[in-house]
């Protein structure tokens, strides 16, 4: 299933090819090994409320979401081999292109939306 995922605070188009990763082995595999990630491009991980960029080849923008699709923090431009803080309130990530979040002009507080798109 691909999603396309909407800053509705915003009102900006943060992904349109984004999937998701909601099993053990969707999650723990991630974005490990990916050396193109384009724009337009995402990974929804849920449940989440911490990441790691270990064995990854590409910085990324990681958006921590609560329940109702908030976010509730951004890490811009995560480089490889680090570790994010544990957001006790996030439910998700959503992990974009290194550069997305900035660009959008996404921070804190803005909610967002995920709409299922048909292969």
């Amino acid at each position: 299933m691909r999603y396309r995922v909407t800053n509705l605070t915003r009102n900006t188009l943060l992904a349109d090819h984004a999937g998701k990763a909601d099993s053990f082995m969707r999650r723990f595999k991630g974005l490990m090994g990916v050396t193109d990630f384009p724009m337009g491009h995402g990974l929804h991980i849920e449940p989440c409320n911490s990441i790691h960029t270990f064995f990854m080849k590409i910085p990324i923008d990681a958006l921590f979401l609560d329940a109702k699709g908030e976010v509730v923090d951004v890490c811009h431009a995560m480089p490889a081999w680090r570790m994010s803080r544990v957001y006790f309130s996030a439910k998700s990530v959503l992990e974009l292109p290194a550069g997305t979040a900035l660009a959008s002009k996404t921070e804190a507080g803005d909610r967002l939306s995920f709409e299922a798109v048909a292969p």
